[in-house]
């Protein structure tokens, strides 16, 4: 049996609708992990396929071993709470905290192989955003040294879908009326769309664990846009200018802590994004993705064609 978690999240849902919909396994051999209530009625339509849901709480590491047993493959999905990487997070008090217990649970009750959602920057890395991560996998590999379980580490490409988060601090689309957005550094960027990743990390999870065991690989396209890429297109969609400003990373948070209220530890924790992408970080030359897509008669989306959606 697979245990999903974050199975209603972006990425978490779109792999598991991935699997359901291209019948990749029997849908009875999947365990949905979720923190809200397993009896809830938006969860019927899983029952109906003979989905098994199950509680399981990252704070409650006895929930987590309730919800991983008797599987012998677990899906990690990142947690989402990035509060808890703020200032400079100490080891284990970060979101890797999170991921531990979610794997020391596993360990513990007999689950044979993870398979950790990383994320698509280098190792080791500038972005703050990447750390629970690379911690994370520290960890993973430390056990698989020690045969305690064996491991699988997809690094998800950059979202097509997110690309307003790293234009400008959560760019409001149609109705954000910005001229100009001021950010702390510009690179090239292989984004990737959610639909795309989650059907190669279905193929991924659901494949016999002898094929990608130990292994460490991307979900992202070649192709490559920068935000000043971004900037054109929106441009172009919007019908009027919108123009991409690359200032000092102190300027950035300044201008976004003082002009647009957001929190300083978040925009500082945020700010170093640009530090790795200025440093080439996201410009990924790995295969693996459009690899599965081709295999299944696919071609990756493009980011203008989710652009053009989004602002339309």
């Amino acid at each position: 049996m697979i245990a999903l978690t974050s199975a209603t999240g972006k990425l978490g849902s779109a792999v598991l609708n991935a699997i359901l919909d291209n019948q990749l396994v029997d849908p009875k051999e999947l365990v949905v992990c979720t923190s809200s209530n397993p009896l809830d009625n938006r969860f019927d339509a899983l029952r109906a396929k003979n989905v098994v849901i199950r509680y399981n709480n990252f704070d409650e590491p006895e929930s987590l071993e309730k919800a991983f047993a008797g599987c012998d493959k677990l899906f990690l999905v990142s947690t989402p709470r990035i509060a808890m990487d703020y200032n400079d997070a100490p080891l284990w008090k970060g979101r890797e905290a999170h991921h531990r217990a979610a794997i020391d649970a596993a360990v513990k009750v007999g689950v044979e192989h993870i398979y950790y959602t990383s994320l698509a920057f280098g190792n080791p890395s500038k972005a703050d955003v990447m750390r629970a991560h690379i911690r994370t996998e520290a960890y993973l590999n430390e056990l698989a040294q020690q045969n305690k379980v064996k491991f699988t580490i997809i690094r998800e490409g950059l979202y097509n879908e997110s690309w307003p988060l790293y234009f400008g601090y959560f760019y409001g689309l149609r109705e954000d009326t910005r001229s100009e957005v001021l950010v702390a550094g510009d690179g090239p960027i292989s984004w990737t769309a959610i639909a795309d990743m989650a059907f190669a990390t279905a193929k991924i999870v659901t494949a016999p664990s002898e094929e990608w065991a130990g292994k460490v690989v991307y979900l992202s396209q070649n192709r490559t846009w920068t935000l000043q890429d971004i900037a054109r297109m929106v441009s172009r969609e919007l019908g009027r200018d919108v123009v991409l400003k690359v200032v000092s990373k102190k300027e950035y948070e300044d201008f976004y802590v003082d002009k647009k209220q957001m929190e300083r530890p978040a925009v500082e924790w945020w700010s170093t994004t640009y530090e790795a992408l200025k440093d080439g970080e996201c410009d990924i030359k790995d295969d693996t993705l459009e690899k599965i897509l081709r295999a299944a008669g696919r071609q990756p989306k493009s980011l203008d064609t989710t652009i053009k959606e989004m602002l339309t």
